[in-house]
């Protein structure tokens, strides 16, 4: 839909310029959008798919937020589970297509909605509502553990500035948080912008299951702000074995990914990094 970013009037206050007398100045300003998106899941047929979750995202890879929502919510396990995802008409005037449906493959059961978990969430916690860590804690279909890959600290440390340096709608925004995929020589597979950082991580695991690339075994991902518990579930939940953040990892992302055998990396900036597990994997 092409509607990441908007223009608006600001007044723009320089206190360093009082001298010269522009210490106020009216100018353009281009913003991050977020808008609701409202997911639509069931069976065939006309009027069956009711409204499972609501989350708060920046407009753009709509269906890859939509998939990679289900499958890291464990709600479909491959590509296969879905039979048809498209954008649909919400009640908006003009339209701005807020909605997915997505008709779930034969066979497949449809979510059953609980009451310990609400599916609503915002651009910064997709987890804030659920009532328990045993609510939220998704058993992934992906064993990591054993995966062999290794990246040297050398090329996880260049990392941070290329997923920088693709991120073009932060550019003009510096308002948005990304996902990045790399490769364990460090090439970008691909990379997804959002207002929410698990939107971000569920636009690149949507578009890795339409891509049929899951698990993503010998890959890392690498996102632009902390590493919370849930970033880890999903990543977890798409068979990623090492994930890195520019900032810090939170107790129970630690514990998660002690659990699961995956390699968390913290604070990743400049020549330096903190692993707070699965240090086998850091080499050099």
């Amino acid at each position: 839909m092409g509607r990441a970013t908007d223009r608006r009037g600001v007044l723009r206050i320089d206190l360093d310029a009082v001298a010269d007398g522009r210490a106020r100045v009216r100018r353009p300003d281009t913003l991050a959008v977020e808008e609701p998106l409202e997911i639509r899941v069931g069976p065939g047929g006309p009027g069956r798919r009711r409204p499972l979750a609501v989350t708060m995202r920046t407009p753009g890879d709509d269906l890859d937020l939509a998939i990679g929502f289900l499958l890291t919510e464990g709600l479909i396990r491959s590509t296969e589970d879905v039979h048809t995802a498209q954008l649909c008409a919400g009640p908006e005037t003009p339209n701005t297509y807020n909605v997915v449906d997505v008709v779930l493959a034969p066979g497949v059961p449809e979510p059953i909605t609980d009451p310990s978990r609400n599916f609503y969430t915002t651009s910064s916690c997709g987890v804030c509502g659920k009532a328990s860590i045993d609510a939220i804690r998704t058993r992934s279909t992906f064993t990591i553990r054993d995966d062999p890959m290794t990246v040297p600290a050398e090329v996880l440390a260049a990392l941070p500035d290329r997923l920088r340096s693709a991120q073009r709608a932060f550019d003009r925004t510096g308002g948005l948080h990304a996902a990045g995929l790399f490769t364990p020589d460090g090439e970008l597979v691909v990379l997804r912008e959002d207002v929410g950082r698990h939107n971000a991580v569920d636009k690149v695991v949507g578009w890795a299951v339409r891509e049929q690339r899951l698990p993503l075994a010998g890959h890392l991902l690498l996102v632009s702000g902390r590493a919370s518990f849930e970033l880890t579930q999903k990543a977890w939940m798409a068979g990623v074995p090492l994930l890195a953040a520019v900032s810090a990892p939170s107790t129970l992302a630690t514990e998660l990914a002690e659990e699961a055998g995956m390699t968390l990396v913290g604070f990743l900036r400049g020549r330096t990094m903190n692993v707070y597990a699965g240090v086998k994997r850091i080499t050099g």
